[in-house]
C-alpha cells in the first residue's frame, strides 16, 4: 500500500533555494513521489511512497526552523498516484494574489468537523465554498455558495462583487484540506469581517471523520493526484481526469463524441485549437512509449 500524505504549513522560509535540493535529494533517496511547492511563507503539497518513506520526509521538514507544529492527513491506495518527484519554488503556496494577505498573523475560527454541521445549519451563517469551478462541480455542502471561480486569485473580486449579500451575516468558508480558507479568512478579517469560520482540516477531514448517516456533504470531493475524487472514509471516487484540461470526468463522459484520451472531453473540446490538440496527441504518445519501454525493462530483469 502507498501511504499518500496531503500536508501544508505556513512558516517563514528565509531561503527557499536552500532548502530545496536537501528535501529533493531525500525524496528521491526514500522514492517518494508527488510534487511540494516551497515558499517565503510556507510548504504545500502531496506527496506518496511507503510509510518509512514518507515518514523519513516528514521528519526532516519539520526539522526546518518554525515547522516542528507540522500537520498532514493520509490516505492509503494500492496504486502509485505520482509517475515523479517534484520540488518547485513559487511565490506562494497557494495562490491569492494578496501580498497583504498572512495567515501567520490572524485567521479565521477553526471549527471541528464534528461540529460543522450545527455552524452551517445555523440561520445567520453563510456558508461559502473557496475551491475552484471545477472542483465544486463535483461535490460540496450542502446550501454552500459556489462562488464559479477559476482559480483561487479570482475570489478577492468575487467577494467585493458579493459582499453585501452577506451582511449582518457570520462567513463560514471551506475548501479540500484548510489550505485555501487560511489565506480566505485572513483576507476577509483584513476586509473588517470579524465573525469568519473555517471548517479545520478542510472537506478531507471532514469526509474521514463525518458518517455518512450524518454528513450534509453531496457528490464527491476533487483531489490532485491520480484517484481524482474521493468519497466517505476517503474511498476513490468514479472519477478520472481529462488530461487535456484537467478537469474530472465520469466513466460515461469517455463515451461523449468529444472525449478523445489524454487530448480533450466533452468540457474541453472547444478550447483548444487544432495545434493544441496534435501536441496533446504527441504528449499521449510519448507517455505510451516511456511506458511500454519500462514494462520491456522490467520483464527482462524478471527473466
Amino acid at each position: 500500500m502507498y501511504v499518500i500524505c496531503a500536508l501544508y504549513h505556513f512558516a517563514h522560509v528565509p531561503d527557499p533555494v536552500a532548502v530545496k535540493p536537501a528535501l529533493l535529494e531525500l525524496c528521491l533517496a526514500q522514492q517518494v513521489k508527488g510534487s511540494l511547492l516551497l515558499a517565503h511563507e510556507g510548504i504545500n503539497g502531496t506527496i506518496a511512497g511507503s510509510r518509512s518513506g514518507i515518514d523519513s520526509v516528514l521528519k526532516h521538514i519539520r526539522t526546518l526552523p518554525g515547522f516542528s507544529d507540522l500537520e498532514w492527513k493520509e490516505a492509503q491506495d494500492d496504486e502509485p498516484p505520482f509517475g515523479k518527484m517534484r520540488v518547485r519554488l513559487k511565490k506562494e503556496i497557494v495562490t491569492m494574489g494578496q501580498p497583504n494577505v498572512d495567515p501567520k498573523a490572524h485567521v479565521g475560527h477553526y471549527v471541528e468537523p464534528q461540529d460543522w454541521n450545527d455552524l452551517i445549519q445555523a440561520e445567520d451563517v453563510v456558508v461559502i465554498d473557496t475551491r475552484n469551478d471545477y472542483e465544486v462541480g463535483i461535490g460540496t455542502f450542502e446550501g454552500a455558495i459556489d462562488p464559479k471561480t477559476e482559480s483561487f486569485r479570482d475570489f478577492p473580486a468575487w467577494w467585493a462583487n458579493n459582499k453585501d449579500r452577506f451582511h449582518n451575516k457570520r462567513v463560514a468558508m471551506f475548501c479540500t484540506g484548510g489550505i485555501r480558507c487560511e489565506k480566505s479568512t485572513n483576507y476577509l478579517i483584513s476586509e473588517g469581517i470579524e465573525d469568519v469560520y473555517h471548517l479545520k482540516g478542510g472537506i478531507l477531514r471532514y469526509l474521514e471523520e463525518v458518517p455518512v448517516e450524518d454528513s450534509t456533504w453531496q457528490g464527491d470531493c476533487y483531489v490532485f493526484d491520480n484517484r481524482v475524487s474521493v468519497g466517505h472514509g476517503l474511498k476513490v471516487g468514479p472519477h478520472k481526469l481529462c488530461h487535456g484540461c484537467r478537469r474530472p470526468i465520469l466513466p460515461e463522459d469517455t463515451k461523449h463524441p468529444g472525449f478523445e484520451y489524454g487530448v480533450s472531453c466533452h468540457q474541453c473540446i472547444d478550447e483548444t485549437s487544432d495545434s493544441d490538440k496534435m501536441r496533446f496527441r504527441e504528449r499521449q504518445k510519448q507517455m505510451q512509449l516511456a511506458r511500454e519501454r519500462n514494462e520491456n525493462h522490467l520483464g527482462s530483469i524478471q527473466l
